[in-house]
């Protein structure tokens, strides 16, 4: 990189982190003065995002010199979802009902429809922002957006390749998905502060949210103790033992399918993104965790497990904040403006649709998070309305992974059908 960052040792900016977390947590325990009423408009969970976000775009911290997001993702992540699923109650996260479904559809429909659509009206305005021929055609680069706001990034990689846009150009591309898809991360975590008034506009019925809330923290209750240090010790090992677990049988199961059938190894197949570790990992985890529900590990939730996996999430969400650099808005405004065009129309469509069906924001947000965020983000929005929703966000995400390649396939023909491509 050509302006290196202040800090690239990475014990500091674990230590500039924690010290952003601390503060956001030590300012928002506040009951009065100005923090309070600060809080009471900007959720917590948003400074924590922010924060590391302003840290980069100063350039006194950079994700580029830092390995934190992978091992916050890749260890972190998976160790909080065992952690928050340990008292999961499968039966009421089914009673749920369709809407998270439909909203998660919805969400797919809308990043489907979005992209041509943002091709449409830019054309009007600035027809030479959506133009190019050959792989430099900006529909080819778009195709990459499709497949990461709906799939991820197995799901992008295989866009590039079947489309096989500009690999000089793709950069410019992955400012716009940094950019917008963080922006409107930050967007849905401020809505999260306001949740109750959204539902009271939206006329939504989340008695099957908060039913589900009252019934794991009425187990909690019924469970809690003072965490000895051998439950504290016996709960990192649940859950890091499921980390190196889902990290081998990810590995094992890659390796098989990559082996075994080529389709898995062909970036062009729509079955390629099921060939990656981390939708693997992910997985796995989260299985480790219901399995783990049905046996006696449950009582560990008394000991404080849930809020243990909040702490990794709480970190996560630091080193996504990280990757956000607020000064690049103004790098490439063109195409950033096609992305923001594209996340209107997804959000519109999503806001149109909660309000026909009455679907809680919760719903909302998760939804479109499991498209736009992926695996990586989702379980964080739906873990901020409560720990014990996070794994309606890994369900939804791993739809995302199903349908992502499909889905921006048909986005790329309808977005180069809008070009006049």
């Amino acid at each position: 990189m050509d302006n290196p960052p202040i800090f690239t040792n990475d014990a500091i900016v674990l230590g500039l982190l924690m010290l952003s977390l601390g503060f956001v947590f030590f300012t928002s325990s506040k009951k009065e003065g100005v923090w309070f009423k600060f809080y009471k408009v900007v959720p917590a969970l948003l400074m924590c995002y922010l924060i590391p976000a302003i840290l980069n775009s100063l350039n006194i911290i950079s994700d580029e010199t830092s390995q934190l997001y992978f091992v916050a993702s890749r260890y972190l992540l998976p160790a909080s979802l065992v952690l928050m699923t340990l008292s999961i109650d499968l039966k009421a996260i089914f009673n749920l009902g369709p809407k998270a479904l439909i909203m998660f559809f919805t969400g797919t429909i809308g990043i489907i429809i979005g992209g041509p659509l943002a091709i449409l009206i830019i054309s009007i305005f600035s027809p030479e922002t959506v133009g190019g021929v050959g792989p430099d055609a900006v529909w080819r680069g778009l195709s990459t957006l499709a497949g990461s706001w709906i799939g991820g990034g197995a799901n992008q990689a295989a866009m590039l390749e079947i489309f096989e846009y500009n690999p000089d150009l793709y950069g410019g591309m992955v400012l716009v998905d940094i950019v917008v898809a963080n922006l409107w991360m930050a967007i849905l975590l401020m809505g999260i502060g306001k949740s109750d008034r959204i539902d009271n506009w939206l006329k939504a019925d989340n008695s099957a949210i908060e039913s589900l809330k009252k019934k794991v923290t009425a187990y909690a209750d019924s469970v809690t103790r003072n965490p000895s240090l051998a439950d504290l010790i016996i709960m990192l090992a649940l859950a890091f033992g499921a980390v190196g677990f889902a990290h081998w049988g990810a590995d094992a199961i890659a390796a098989y399918l990559t082996s075994n059938f080529e389709v898995f190894n062909d970036n062009k197949s729509a079955l390629a993104s099921f060939a990656s570790t981390f939708f693997w990992m992910i997985s796995i985890a989260t299985a480790v965790g219901i399995i783990l529900s049905f046996t006696r590990a449950k009582e560990y939730e008394g000991a404080g497990a849930s809020k243990l996996g909040s702490v990794f999430i709480y970190f996560l969400v630091a080193t996504i904040g990280m990757k956000m650099d607020l000064t690049m808005v103004f790098d490439n405004p063109h195409l950033i403006t096609i992305g923001l065009v594209w996340m209107a129309i997804h959000a519109g469509l999503l806001i149109l649709v909660a309000k026909l069906i009455k679907a809680p924001y919760f719903f909302l947000a998760v939804g479109s998070q499991a498209n736009v965020g992926g695996a990586a983000s989702a379980p964080v929005v739906a873990a901020a309305f409560h720990s014990s929703l996070a794994t309606v966000g890994v369900l939804l995400a791993v739809f995302g992974y199903v349908v992502g390649t499909y889905g921006a396939i048909l986005s790329t023909i309808l977005m180069q059908m809008a070009a006049g491509g």
